[in-house]
């Protein structure tokens, strides 16, 4: 079932909920909105220096670490869920492994979501095989959970998608095929959701802090990855550490 990931601005989260929870039983004229905010391929993508080993490069919508230059069936990784701190702005922020998107236009990843939404936190969890829509899963999110998740493939088409809040005792295995998977990146990104209209103002998650990187069952440090910082033209929006024990890094918000 595709569900409502998260409310239309002119919505109450009320309202969304009724929405999402009828979604199967209402005629198709009566069905509830798409949603207006998705995770989508890295945007802005700037290199920045050095040309080898760790690059660095900016982002308008990517925070993290990105390996390219192979062919990668999965990726790995820890975190712990970060508290927004919320005004009466709209903002959102996710954090998410996943495999592709650097370079392609395709995204197969999952994840969770730490939004504001009339003064207020928001929290849930997804997966989503980008260019579709993400569908969220139901189970209660709160910040401080410990989620553990897995994306991987059997390099024919069809992706395997594990999200975990261990904290929680709950667990999601979600199996997908995509025709169009480049298989050319993999990726543990704190990111700033877009619409389409563009990307959305970044949640003030504090700092998202990401262990156990891995790509190929290979710290992530292995493959010569790129240090994303998150930027809008002189504004840093989010700073990426370095990796510690290479496969542990952090992510800092700066600025909505």
């Amino acid at each position: 079932m595709s569900t409502t990931r998260r409310t239309v601005a002119t919505l109450s989260a009320v309202a969304a909920a009724v929405l999402a929870s009828t979604a199967v039983s209402l005629p198709q004229a009566f069905a509830a909105p798409a949603p207006t905010a998705r995770m989508v391929p890295v945007q802005g993508h700037r290199i920045v220096g050095p040309a080898t080993g760790i690059r660095h490069s900016d982002s308008t919508n990517w925070a993290g670490y990105s390996a390219t230059g192979s062919r990668f069936t999965s990726v790995s990784a820890s975190w712990v869920q970060p508290t927004v701190t919320c005004t009466s702005a709209t903002t959102y922020s996710s954090f998410w492994v996943g495999i592709d998107g650097d370079g392609s236009q395709s995204v197969e990843q999952t994840g969770t979501e730490a939004d504001c939404s009339g003064g207020s936190p928001v929290y849930s969890s997804w997966y989503e095989m980008y260019p579709a829509y993400p569908v969220n899963y139901s189970d209660t999110v709160k910040p401080g959970d410990h989620f553990t998740s897995t994306v991987s493939t059997d390099g024919s088409g069809t992706f395997t998608l594990k999200l975990a809040d261990t904290t929680r005792g709950w667990t999601h295995t979600t199996t997908k095929k995509s025709t169009t998977a480049s298989l050319a990146s993999a990726e543990i990104i704190a990111e700033a959701p877009s619409s389409s209209t563009g990307v959305l103002p970044l949640s003030n998650f504090g700092t998202a802090s990401f262990t156990g990187a891995t790509a190929n069952g290979q710290p992530i440090g292995s493959f010569s990855p790129d240090q994303m910082n998150m930027a809008s033209g002189s504004t840093r929006k989010a700073t990426t550490s370095s990796l510690s024990g290479n496969e542990n890094f952090s992510v800092a918000w700066n600025h909505s």
